[in-house]
């Protein structure tokens, strides 16, 4: 992990634990509480979710076998399916997990899993400064153990139509499309796994189709000739060849490691290897030998020390405290947690967490029956990012602290940002960063999105009736930056300010040549810029001044031209906020007319024209009609930041109740993939809202939707460097900001 933002995590939590002696006083650090199972699973869907770093795992235990799936943000291959490193099977002779005394637990404390049963102790992590897992086994007493590498990539796989989503093809999918084999290499106590790309790839095959071939030279691309490999060592067992099996439907090929005397195990698996990139790391005891790592009654290793204590101090920059019997808000809280613990495993990944199932998807026949494809599926791509649901994965790292998390989305809006702009200049001939929905790893359009073009259509243009003309989905990532700017004093962020200002160039530039082209003019009589034509989210198309779009360039402090008002309109007698000044058709179930409220806060509580934004939630009949806790819905978010404490208290809870899976954070597919890491996001951002928002003056404002029956405490943080302590007891607020009490 890079030692920079190690270094300001341990300062932010410094902050909060000294600025705020006084309301801790006497209190014990914070301590999540683990989830512990005791019965073993069925499937891969009752996993459970570890990892650290850019690695995520799905932990189970089924039939008495342990099995593991490893995931690391980056493995793209040609077609820009989002690979799984493989599964991991651990079968111990005899009944390892005793029916009597097995457990499996998720210690949140420490960032790891622990089995036991019949004798038998198993840990498992992964390391919080390079991208390296650790199975420690124990046992009381010898026993016989094999250990298995299962791959389903050991042949190449067709890639069929049905099977089209999980990459960028998504329906242009050609009909002679492979998933390649992998190169996997056993020897005597390890094995070599590797995926390199093909030299063409789907990158090829979108810029041509996307009609610029003449600066494809000039393009990025991170997929062409990618390197993706891992290295198993596994000291004490030998390999004992090859079988073939068949799990959730799908064949797989083994490569079976044996040991005869299993007492003490420690196993690793290397994925420093991603890119052509090798670190050199001082991983475990030993500099690069594997010892028997530790249990908890025996001498840890140093992985799992810094591991440990990495966690420790993520879990005191931020919580959220319940002392209620109310089980709802206990479901809600404790999930929240949860979604914060899936979030930080991927803290210094090269890529985002994907909104679709992040690092934790599972065997795809459990999420729909008729998907009866590899492990490496999930519905809506690997590479391609879904900007308006991915914002929703992130804004909740704003109020917790965890600003060093929310990089790997930043990054990659900075990698992408010449080809936004290459792809402005080339199109239109202006300035600004062209960043559209549907947006491929590599900054352009997904080609199935982009849409068949004919003679005289704008090729820079979506030829897509969902997406057409929607730019501003970047701009919520922009907001990010800014808010998140004042903790860093020094010149560490400074190379995102350019992916600032580009993106915001772009509405000035772009609607000056839409106007030009159109023979109108670029400015209304108060010479403000014109938006059009422009696109309420996905919903109100060919849309004149869209709310969403406005109220983004005002909160952004848009300096280059005038900007005009939100649009307003009259329901029933009372002024809303409309979607729009004009539009030609609804085509989705978005409802832009509240994005002034959040993501952009324009109105809320303690800020002007609350009621016109309250008339708006509760008349508008678009809003009213597509009012859900669904996937990406986030009227429970609203709800919140309008001091609608029943609303927020309904759809919250209800947002964060447990998913219909196992491990009670995993959410179904909604209108995505499961887990549906953008509806526990939203939940997330919910919560946060009801206990602390600000007003017009940037004041604090304290449980603005928060049930005064809940006592509570939570830190959590807001603009101008503060982090807020807070207690609500008996009806009582006590808060410590910068290390002032009040009440």
């Amino acid at each position: 992990m890079n030692t920079k933002m190690i270094s300001f995590r341990i300062a932010v939590f410094l902050i909060a634990v000294l600025s705020f002696s006084t309301v801790s006083a006497g209190k014990r650090p914070y301590m999540p509480k683990d989830i512990v199972w005791k019965t073993q699973s069925c499937n891969s869907s009752e996993s459970m979710p570890c990892g650290g770093h850019d690695i995520g795992m799905n932990i189970w235990v089924e039939n008495g076998d342990l099995l593991f799936y490893v995931q690391q943000s980056g493995w793209f291959d040609e077609n820009n399916t989002l690979l799984k490193a493989g599964r991991w099977r651990l079968h111990i002779d005899g009944d390892p997990f005793g029916k009597r005394d097995f457990e499996q637990r998720l210690c949140l404390e420490e960032g790891c899993v622990y089995v036991k049963g019949g004798g038998v102790k198993v840990r498992i992590w992964a390391d919080v400064q390079e991208p390296v897992v650790f199975v420690a086994t124990q046992s009381q007493q010898t026993k016989r153990a094999t250990l298995s590498y299962e791959s389903w990539r050991y042949k190449d796989r067709p890639v069929t139509k049905a099977e089209g989503q999980q990459c960028s093809y998504k329906w242009l999918t050609p009909a002679d499309l492979v998933t390649y084999a992998d190169s996997i290499e056993p020897d005597d106590n390890q094995l070599t796994f590797t995926h390199k790309n093909r030299e063409r790839t789907v990158f090829d095959y979108t810029v041509e189709r996307e009609h610029l071939e003449s600066i494809k030279d000039s393009l990025y691309n991170p997929i062409g000739s990618l390197l993706m490999k891992g290295v198993m060592y596994a000291p004490g067992f030998h390999y004992t060849g090859t079988e073939k099996g068949e799990y959730a439907g799908t064949d797989y090929q083994a490569w079976n490691y044996s040991c005869d005397d299993l007492r003490f195990s420690g196993v690793m698996i290397d994925l420093r290897y991603l890119n052509h990139q090798r670190y050199e790391l001082d991983v475990v005891d030993g500099c690069g030998t594997v010892a028997p790592f530790a249990f908890p009654e025996l001498k840890q290793s140093d992985s799992q020390r810094r591991s440990h204590n990495w966690w420790y101090i993520y879990w005191q920059t931020s919580f959220i405290q319940l002392d209620t019997k109310d089980k709802a808000a206990q479901t809600m809280v404790r999930n929240y947690e949860l979604m914060r613990y899936m979030l930080g495993c991927n803290a210094d990944g090269e890529w985002p967490t994907k909104f679709n199932g992040g690092l934790f998807t599972f065997d795809p026949v459990f999420v729909d029956s008729t998907a009866t494809f590899t492990p490496d599926y999930r519905k809506w791509g690997g590479g391609t990012m879904t900007a308006q649901n991915q914002r929703l994965v992130y804004w909740p790292m704003v109020k917790s602290g965890d600003w060093d998390v929310l990089m790997p989305q930043l990054n990659t809006y900075l990698r992408l940002l010449p080809n936004a702009v290459k792809r402005s200049q080339f199109y239109w001939g202006h300035g600004g960063a062209s960043f559209t929905e549907q947006l491929e790893n590599f900054g352009l359009p997904n080609v199935a999105e982009y849409g068949k073009h004919k003679e005289g259509d704008d090729l820079g243009v979506e030829k897509n009736k969902w997406l057409e003309y929607e730019w501003d989905t970047a701009l919520e990532f922009c907001q990010m930056y800014v808010k998140i700017l004042p903790w860093y004093p020094d010149s560490t962020l400074e190379k995102y300010y350019e992916m600032v200002e580009e993106t915001k160039r772009f509405f000035h530039e772009h609607y000056e040549w839409e106007a030009k082209k159109r023979g109108e003019k670029s400015y209304d009589d108060d010479f403000n810029l014109i938006i059009y034509p422009g696109s309420g989210c996905e919903t109100y198309k060919m849309a004149r001044n869209p709310a969403s779009t406005i109220a983004a360039l005002k909160a952004l402090n848009y300096d280059f031209d005038g900007i005009p008002d939100i649009p307003l309109c009259v329901i029933d007698g009372d002024t809303c906020i409309a979607p729009a000044e004009s539009w030609e058709r609804i085509q989705n179930s978005e409802v832009p007319q509240l994005y002034p409220v959040f993501p952009w806060r324009i109105y809320g509580v303690g800020k002007p024209h609350l009621n016109i934004a309250r008339n708006t939630y509760f008349k508008d009949p678009h809003a009213l009609e597509m009012r859900s806790t669904k996937g990406w819905k986030q009227d429970n978010i609203w709800a919140a930041c309008l001091g609608l404490t029943e609303e927020a208290r309904r759809l919250n809870t209800e947002k964060l109740s447990d998913g219909p899976y196992r491990f009670p954070a995993f959410y179904d597919a909604g209108f995505d993939w499961a887990p549906d890491l953008n509806r526990g996001g939203a939940g997330m951002i919910g919560v946060q809202e009801m206990l602390v928002q600000e007003d017009s003056d940037n004041n604090p404002v304290l449980f603005p939707a928060w049930p005064r029956e809940w006592d509570c405490s939570f830190r959590l943080y807001i603009s101008g460097r503060r982090c807020i302590d807070a207690t609500l007891k008996n009806g009582v607020i006590t808060y410590t900001e910068d290390g002032v009490e009040g009440e």
